[in-house]
């Protein structure tokens, strides 16, 4: 659905603009991951506005998509699952509750633990950041969760450790269907 409505509206681009240098590929491309990044925002914003919980929410977009870009993860095979997965997560990361100072402190150990060991992952065919600056990648992904320590917020807590559990995971394809 997704893949069929970018490549309708790259399509009606190029009619307009013939001369643009971009194929009908490469913007179908780029406008499937505008449509799955807004719908993503769009109805986890929704979640947030309906449960009552619209700040942590937008904590947890911001968080999440911050660290996201930093460290990479494991990306879903279709665009659809993509938008429903990561809504529900994150709509529900946002209703975190307070958690224990114990708690707290053993989930930031395991986040920055994680994104110290398998940060950056997967990002070699989703940017143009060149190798060298992968452990450049590391320290800042480190440094992110590590704020956390000071910060003491438990929807970061649990923000973090769900997007360092996407390192952990191999064999995703990202194919905007």
């Amino acid at each position: 659905m997704i893949k069929r409505l970018s490549l309708v509206l790259a399509a009606q681009i190029k009619q307009r603009a013939p001369d643009h240098p971009g194929s009908i590929a490469v913007m179908a491309y780029s406008i499937s991951f505008i449509i799955n990044m807004m719908s993503v925002i769009l109805l986890t914003l929704l979640a947030g506005i309906a449960t009552g919980h619209i700040e942590d929410t937008i904590t947890v977009l911001v968080a999440f998509a911050l660290l996201r870009q930093a460290s990479g993860g494991y990306h879903l095979k279709s665009g659809i699952t993509c938008i429903a997965v990561s809504t529900a997560l994150l709509s529900l990361l946002a209703l975190t509750p307070n958690l224990s100072d114990g708690l707290l402190l053993a989930v930031n150990i395991v986040s920055i633990a994680i994104v110290a060991i398998f940060s950056p992952s997967q990002i070699e065919k989703q940017t143009r950041i060149p190798p060298r600056y992968f452990p450049l990648l590391k320290a800042i992904s480190t440094i992110i969760v590590a704020s956390n320590f000071f910060i003491g917020s438990s929807v970061l807590a649990v923000t973090f450790l769900a997007q360092a559990a996407t390192l952990l995971m191999r064999g995703g394809v990202k194919n905007r269907e």
